[in-house]
């Protein structure tokens, strides 16, 4: 009888081996963000040879003419066809798209990158002082080319994903100032990185950790096999 592999040698993470993942191998796969933390979501699923190609969408749509669930499902869905639109004529077109955006939402309103070190602490203070979690919101949107020539021309399928994030009560002005000043946080909506040493402002979560670091895998899987394979039973992972 054969030994197991050993965890010594383990190589980085190889895809399931779902149907999608097999109908994706040697396929256009992108990225339509240049988010270092969703590259590395999708290396954790074992995707490895997507392409990144950055939206050019302005995502300046106007947060007071609509709900946050509207405000970031239209952002993620304009980024998805800004870069099918520019893609689908390539000499190879895409196989699948996968655009994503992120926002947070404390007291009904949509908190996104802070623009100054001062609007950072601020940003932090408030959400360390909300008596209650605010909450993060990931929409997925991924387009997939149709071979039948039916307007659109493509399938889309959207989610948005929802995670309460509680913030820890004890953590004093002295540490959000540190924080602050390390630059770790300053692209990312609501000013704090979960995956890195923004965990020490949180006390707890309720719902998809990988959402609030940006992209909700499970229901990206979901999306990307519905988009891929209309016509089969949703499969179940509960």
């Amino acid at each position: 009888m054969s030994e197991p592999p050993s965890y010594t040698d383990a190589t980085a993470p190889r895809p399931l081996a779902l149907p999608v993942f097999e109908f994706l191998n040697g396929k256009r796969v992108i990225l339509a963000s240049a988010s270092p933390r969703r590259k590395a979501l999708l290396n954790q699923l074992g995707l490895r040879d997507f392409e990144v190609i950055k939206s050019g969408f302005a995502e300046n749509l106007d947060k007071t003419a609509m709900s946050p669930y509207e405000y970031v499902i239209n952002t993620a869905t304009q980024k998805a066809l800004e870069v099918y639109k520019k893609e689908i004529e390539a000499e190879k077109e895409p196989a699948l798209i996968i655009a994503a955006d992120t926002v947070i939402v404390s007291r009904n309103q949509v908190i996104e990158k802070p623009h100054s070190s001062a609007e950072h602490f601020r940003m932090l203070q408030s959400l360390r002082d909300e008596e209650f979690p605010h909450k993060v919101f990931t929409a997925v949107a991924v387009i997939a080319p149709m071979e039948e020539p039916v307007h659109p021309g493509y399938r889309l399928e959207t989610h948005i994903e929802e995670t309460r994030v509680y913030f820890s009560k004890d953590v004093s002005d002295e540490f959000l100032t540190t924080y602050v000043a390390s630059g770790e946080a300053r692209d990312s909506a609501g000013g704090y990185s979960i995956q890195a040493n923004g965990a020490l402002l949180i006390d707890k979560i309720v719902g998809d950790y990988n959402n609030v670091v940006g992209l909700p895998l499970k229901s990206l899987v979901q999306l990307m096999e519905k988009v891929i394979f209309p016509d089969d039973i949703e499969p179940d992972y509960e």
